[in-house]
């Protein structure tokens, strides 16, 4: 089982999030730290491929998201979570687009420094 390392605010909006929203998400992300992709899970488009997913949680107070990355060794990283403006047919918006691409350069950084640390405890 991998840890889950929150990336910025993504705890806490993952938190704001309507119960039923939360619990569907939390769910997804338990599969995932077991190596499983959740069936309410999909790539990101604009990020290369699979590299980055993200758990689509519909409720009836809207469209949620919840993005994340295990392309790196240490954790699976959330780097957001938020609401969409429509649930069908709307792209995620760059202002969003742009939060994932930060936070996804902060965490390599962070599994980075991670890695380092293990090579220098490793007799």
């Amino acid at each position: 089982m991998r840890d889950v390392i929150f990336v910025g605010s993504s705890l806490k909006d993952l938190r704001d999030f309507p119960t039923e929203a939360r619990r569907e998400a939390g769910f997804a992300l338990k599969s995932v730290q077991f190596g499983e992709k959740p069936a309410n899970a999909k790539p990101l488009k604009g990020f290369g491929g699979a590299s980055v997913q993200e758990i689509v949680a519909d409720d009836e107070g809207g469209a949620f998201r919840v993005v994340y990355t295990v392309t790196l060794p240490d954790a699976v990283y959330v780097l957001h979570a938020f609401q969409k403006k429509a649930k069908h047919g709307i792209a995620t918006t760059k202002q969003d687009l742009d939060l994932i691409r930060q936070r996804l350069r902060d965490a390599q950084r962070r599994s980075s420094e991670q890695m380092r640390a293990r090579e220098e405890r490793r007799p």
